[in-house]
């Protein structure tokens, strides 16, 4: 039973944690906690009470907790351990300005040079670190030039290369050296033409350049001097040699130039410059192995007596980590002078050794002389921080201040810079975890490029100073036990805050006594059967107390997130409100105060008080005390009390401290009242001069109440008696004329439909009475011509 209540109380403490992120509570307090030093390791804000006598009875008390809790629960501030990481500077020369001026072993360029932390796990240490590239610095250049067929040319356009930068240089420091170096390939097949024939020149057979000297890996010819002419000399004197594949050996050249420090003529107090000018890509680390080659590069210094790369048949090329590597252990500036055609490729090699830079360089090497001064100029105009030999357990932040002033987290390096200028970086280191006690770190930061450097040292605050106290077999844990930092580990076989219990006497009796029921764990699960005693857990949300540990101040109901609502005490599981507050979770109100509207009535008329608020039940109503009403029947008398002793200091409000406090609405008064607002309720009333007032009622989105009323009332005009005599007169007759019109119109119509049906009758008759055989007049009219003619044949006739 007593591993079920521990695991039940593990659970419980994981509850509390998880709680404490989700939610930002107080992680220390746990209850995992057994030591300081494991008080420690949960949170950089955690502290342990060694104060003997702490916490109340009848209760696990935690000692881990922040530290102004502990305080704030008795315990004394000369008890309380809460180590803090700090930043100690060990070593702090000043910034130089100028190179030549000092010593060459005087000039400082970054600030401080030494510094010591002590890390707390979880807490930040902060320091600056300031870099100012000096003035006059001086600058030792090695040119490596690939000296394979294609770049014959080339040979011609740096011949007078050493004078002419001399002479540059020289403006820029009054201390510059140059040396000359240069490469091929591998001597193996397949890389190079490996046949006896072509062992003493391997352009045998080649018509378009038939004499070349034999393939080498590396030469170094000119070690670093002032003497420039001398570099001429050696120009001068190379021929150009072939190898079988476009890439070259470069980078067996550049790891030798920067290994071999003495026979190179590197001074430790100069800027490194190792121009590596080619046509074409490099080999890289695994290609060896197409020429039998599988042993890695050593990053070591391979030059015979000849001073020629000797190891160029035996191992592979070097790989980009480790020419990486190289260069920053050595602070050589690698400075690409490459073809066009390859400047992509060799760009983002530099994106993968630090402070390396690439610049074009023509076909034949004109702007060689310019590519180095602009290089130069480049590499001066920036400051990137290195860190080396990181600590895997530390955690580094940097934040950069550069010229412009403002801080950039995050970044650890600034352009744009001209010599002299002081940039500023703030660095913050956290220990993660605990090392081995006595451990002690370093490491160490460098500006890339730079021999100056800041060592930072590293110790580690993981235990509390009170161990140091630490007593076995003490009296105070009843001689079973081992006290330190305020509490008792007790030998096996023994239990009790000061082991004043055996096991066997918390047997499975003894647990049975810290049970409220049986069938219940031990306790509640919320504590630990200790000597036939509940000892309850602390909690960060509150207490937990009780005979079984039944009992506690915070599991009670909450409202919006608070328990009992803010308006109660919380005993037992049970909110016992306070006077004035009802309800499970005491949130509501029993006072109706805040329910009486302006107008004395509750809730204006339209709802009911619930819990000290308004519930409005009339539909359209709203607001505190649902005031608020468009839509209900007497919004418009309501406000029409308002409009009366606003505007013309009359109606039933028209004292002033009553209108002013209940009338608090805007009113805006126009000339004429728009009444196409559909969110507008129009309003009429009539005045005792038996006028009409017209206003709109509305409300804003805001809840602001708008009244928008007619500046005067409608009154109107009465009409003239003269007036209306003669448009009474003139409407009869004019009605009586329409009439008369009328009647006439119709008479005329018919009229003419009569005579028309005549005349129609008359034209049968006329027919009918030519046409009838029957009828014949009973008189003839003839003309005298018919009458002779008549009467002549008749004589005719007597007289024959």
């Amino acid at each position: 039973m007593k591993k079920v209540g521990r695991r039940a109380a593990l659970c419980y403490v994981l509850l509390g944690i998880f709680i404490h992120r989700v939610k930002g509570l107080n992680v220390c307090v746990s209850g995992s906690a057994t030591s300081c030093a494991e008080c420690l390791l949960i949170h950089p804000s955690c502290a342990w009470c060694a104060q003997e006598e702490f916490g109340a009875a009848r209760t696990l008390t935690s000692r881990c907790d922040l530290k102004q809790n502990l305080q704030k629960r008795g315990c004394e501030a000369q008890f309380v351990e809460s180590p803090r990481s700090t930043t100690s500077v060990q070593k702090s020369k000043p910034l130089s300005s100028k190179g030549s001026e000092q010593t060459q072993y005087d000039v400082v360029q970054i600030h401080p040079q030494m510094v010591s932390l002590s890390l707390r796990p979880g807490d930040q240490a902060s320091f600056e670190v300031q870099v100012r590239p000096v003035e006059d610095y001086p600058v030792d250049l090695y040119y490596l030039m690939d000296l394979s067929l294609s770049m014959n040319d080339d040979l011609d356009n740096i011949r007078n290369l050493g004078t002419k930068l001399a002479d540059k240089m020289r403006q820029l420091t009054s201390n510059f050296r140059l040396g000359f170096g240069s490469f091929v390939d591998k001597n193996v097949s397949p890389f190079s033409y490996t046949a006896p024939k072509y062992q003493d020149n391997p352009c045998n057979g080649y018509k378009l350049f038939p004499k070349c000297v034999p393939t080498f890996g590396f030469r170094h010819l000119l070690s670093l001097t002032d003497k420039v002419d001398r570099f001429n000399e050696e120009v001068l004197k190379q021929m150009v040699s072939r190898n079988r594949d476009a890439p070259e050996g470069g980078f067996d050249a550049i790891l030798q130039a920067a290994v071999c420090k003495e026979r190179i003529g590197w001074r430790k107090e100069a800027y490194h410059l190792l121009v590596f000018a080619t046509d074409d890509v490099p080999h890289l680390a695994l290609d060896g192995k197409l020429g039998g080659l599988v042993q890695p590069h050593d990053g070591q210094c391979h030059l015979n007596g000849k001073n020629e790369y000797s190891a160029s048949d035996q191992m592979d090329y070097p790989s980009l980590a480790l020419l990486g590597e190289k260069l920053a252990e050595n602070n050589i500036f690698l400075i690409f002078a490459v073809t066009k055609r390859h400047y992509v490729l060799y760009k983002n090699l530099t994106l993968l050794i630090p402070g390396t830079t690439v610049e074009i360089l023509d076909q034949d090497s004109k702007n060689v002389f310019q590519l180095i001064i602009n290089a130069y100029s480049n590499i001066r105009s920036k400051v990137e921080l290195s860190v080396w030999n990181h600590p895997e357990d530390l955690s580094l932040a940097f934040t950069a201040t550069c010229t412009d002033g403002r801080p950039q987290p995050g970044l650890r390096k600034c352009a744009d810079l001209k010599i002299g200028d002081t940039v500023t970086f703030n660095v913050s280191v956290e220990a993660r975890t605990c090392p081995a006690p006595g451990t002690r770190h370093s490491f160490t930061i460098k500006p890339v490029g730079f021999k100056d450097r800041l060592e930072v040292a590293v110790d580690y605050q993981c235990d509390c100073s009170c161990t140091r106290f630490t007593q076995a077999n003490s009296s105070r844990c009843s001689t079973v036990g081992t006290y330190s930092c305020g509490t008792c580990r007790c030998e096996p076989g023994y239990l009790g805050a000061v082991c004043e219990c055996q096991e066997g006497e918390a047997g499975g009796g003894q647990q049975n006594e810290c049970r409220e029921a049986e069938g219940k764990q031990a306790c509640s699960g919320r504590g630990e059967c200790i000597c036939s005693q509940c000892l309850c857990y602390e909690s960060e949300f509150g207490k937990i107390y009780g005979r079984f540990c039944e009992c506690d101040d915070f599991s009670c109901a909450r409202h919006k997130g608070i328990l009992c609502s803010g308006h109660g005490e919380c005993h037992c599981g049970e909110c016992k409100c306070h006077a004035g507050y009802v309800g499970d979770n005491c949130n509501c109100s029993t006072e109706t105060a805040s329910c009486i509207s302006d107008d004395g009535q509750m809730c204006s008329g339209r709802g009911n008080c619930v819990c000290g608020q308004c519930q409005c039940t009339e539909p359209g109503a709203f607001g505190d005390t649902c005031e608020k009403c468009p839509t209900c029947p007497d919004a418009c008398s309501t406000k029409r009390e308002c409009i009366e002793c606003r505007l013309f200091n009359s109606g039933r409000l028209a004292d002033n401290q009553t209108c002013q406090r209940l009338c608090k609405d805007e009113i805006i008064t126009v000339d004429t009242l728009k009444t196409d607002d559909h969110n507008a309720v129009l309003c009429l009333y009539k005045t005792e001069n038996d006028c009409v007032m017209k206003f709109t009622y509305s409300e804003h989105a805001s809840g602001q109440s708008v009244l928008t009323a007619l500046k005067e009332p409608d009154c109107g005009s009465a009409p003239d008696a003269l007036t209306v005599l003669l448009a009474v007169v003139g409407s009869i007759l004019l009605v009586g004329i329409v009439l008369l019109a009328i009647w006439k119109l119709v008479i005329t119509i018919h009229d003419r439909r009569e005579f028309a049906r005549f005349q129609s009758a008359r034209s049968r008759a006329r027919y009918e009475m030519a046409s009838n055989p029957l009828y014949k007049q009973p008189i003839s009219h003839h003309t005298m011509e018919t009458v002779f003619n008549m009467h002549g044949k008749s004589y005719n006739g007597v007289l024959h």
